[in-house]
């Protein structure tokens, strides 16, 4: 028996793709497979017999992966620089005998073959985003997309672009990975996508990997028996990941998934089953995989931060989020809906300053649409009356420009007896857009004037019963309504 087991380890070491080796407890090197000798630069010959201590004092691993798990004992995965010059990703495992450190089985893989796969697979995406391009006429694929794309408050082309290609995976159950920098809307589109798919009526779990402590994700996302650990329910719990049955599991902030973690998440993709802590007993899951991250996966797979293999199966339909200093076309959108959430919370009816507009349309917003929305609630906070200035301008006391020129609006200063306040805010509000109706030539020429969105004036003038009453000589121009 002990000879057939040697010979199903030498097959497994000289067949494999991935290049093994096997060290004894003290650094010795005692196999390698053949095509080691490639990356590494040694002929297999001076590899076995070899240490890994003097292969890193002489710069042929650069660090010793083998090394690392008999300094700390346990499994590593890291990313090496061979003396060829090659990077390559290795992964370590210790094999322990009656509590001894015996052997360490490493592998390691040339992230060459990850390039280009990266490289062919850009290419792949590319040809798939002009084929959308010309596909877009089709009416079949664009039923409801309009209706979408106003929830997501979108405007830009290429994010309807993004939004078309999501609606036309979401029937299948491919795992989609979300990339994009933080706060471009990762999550909305996630549950768009989800809305889209034939999941839609299941539930969508929604978990950020980055916020649950490390000693608590275990039983978290896989749930546990009763009596499990110290402090357990004694009914036991159902895992986030058992939660997701029949729907869609967004795992945000994938890329700070613990090492451990990352394991456990394979096993239960590449199975479709999860065991409970404290059970024996798999149990079936059915749920559509959805992830996102800001942060570069295939640098921290090179790192060893993140698992390789993990990588290949997360990174099936990636999407790239545009950050909104490359779609502003959606800041006026963006803007009216969360204007029109603050008045809703606090209860008043405020509009936003012209002076403001420019400074909204010319930022940068490094925090994407969170910080959009954040600046916003500081200005709405901090401007005392019922025009929204800079947050800056509003705590100077410095007076702001009057949004009409003096005697606009006149006879609208005070309360009529028995007004109330909405009653109040609306009659200031026709007042001023039936002024700017006289005065303005479109509801584009309004839109700047106040600082708001075309679509908001239009429904605005609706509301009120008001048309454009100067037409503008420009026949055919974007400024005519």
């Amino acid at each position: 028996m002990r000879e057939i087991d040697e010979a199903v380890v030498r097959t497994i070491v000289e067949t494999a793709n991935d290049h093994f080796f096997i060290v004894d407890g003290s650094g010795r090197v005692l196999d390698v497979s053949p095509g080691a000798a490639a990356v590494y630069g040694l002929a297999r010959e001076r590899l076995v017999g070899n240490t890994v201590q003097r292969l890193e004092a002489e710069g042929v691993l650069r660090p010793s992966i083998s090394l690392e798990v008999i300094r700390t004992g346990k499994a590593a995965q890291l990313m090496q620089v061979t003396g060829t010059g090659r990077r390559v990703i290795a992964e370590a495992h210790p094999v322990y005998v009656a509590g001894r450190l015996e052997r360490i089985v490493s592998r390691s893989r040339d992230l060459t073959d990850l390039q280009l796969l990266q490289d062919e697979y850009a290419l792949l995406q590319k040809r798939f985003s002009e084929h959308l391009k010309r596909s877009q006429a089709a009416p079949v694929g664009d039923d409801g997309l309009d209706e979408a794309l106003e929830r997501l408050q979108v405007r830009s082309e290429v994010m309807r672009e993004l939004a078309l290609l999501l609606k036309r995976v979401a029937p299948s159950d491919a795992t989609v990975l979300m990339l994009g920098e933080s706060g471009v809307g990762k999550t909305a589109f996630a549950r768009q996508l989800h809305r889209w798919s034939r999941r839609g009526q299941g539930p969508f779990v929604e978990v950020n990997c980055g916020a649950i402590p490390e000693n608590l994700f275990e039983s978290e996302m896989f749930g546990y028996q009763p009596g499990a650990f110290s402090g357990a329910a004694r009914q036991g719990k159902a895992g986030l990941l058992e939660q997701a049955e029949g729907g869609t599991l967004f795992l945000d902030e994938i890329g700070e998934l613990p090492l451990l973690m990352q394991t456990k998440l394979l096993k239960v993709i590449q199975d479709g089953s999860v065991t409970r802590l404290g059970d024996t007993r798999q149990r079936r899951v059915d749920f559509r995989l959805v992830v996102a991250t800001n942060q570069d996966l295939a640098r921290r797979v090179e790192t060893g931060a993140f698992r390789l293999d993990l990588f290949y199966r997360l990174n099936v339909i990636p999407v790239t989020l545009p950050p909104l200093r490359e779609r502003r076309e959606d800041i006026p959108a963006l803007v009216e809906a969360c204007l029109t959430r603050l008045n809703q919370r606090y209860g008043r009816h405020k509009l936003l300053h012209g002076s403001v507009w420019s400074e909204l349309m010319g930022g940068d917003w490094p925090g994407n649409v969170r910080e959009l929305e954040n600046w916003l609630e500081r200005a709405w906070l901090s401007s005392p009356g019922d025009l929204i200035h800079s947050p800056t301008l509003a705590g100077s006391g410095a007076a702001a420009p009057s949004p009409t020129p003096p005697g606009e609006a006149t006879g609208m200063a005070g309360l009529d007896d028995e007004e109330g306040l909405n009653a109040f805010l609306a009659r200031a509000e026709r007042g001023v857009l039936q002024t700017l109706c006289r005065t303005l030539p479109s509801t584009y020429a309004i839109a700047e004037r106040l600082g708001i969105s075309q679509p908001s004036v239009v429904r605005k003038l609706r509301r009120h019963g008001l048309r454009i009453e100067r037409q503008s000589p420009l026949a055919g121009s974007r400024f005519n309504s």
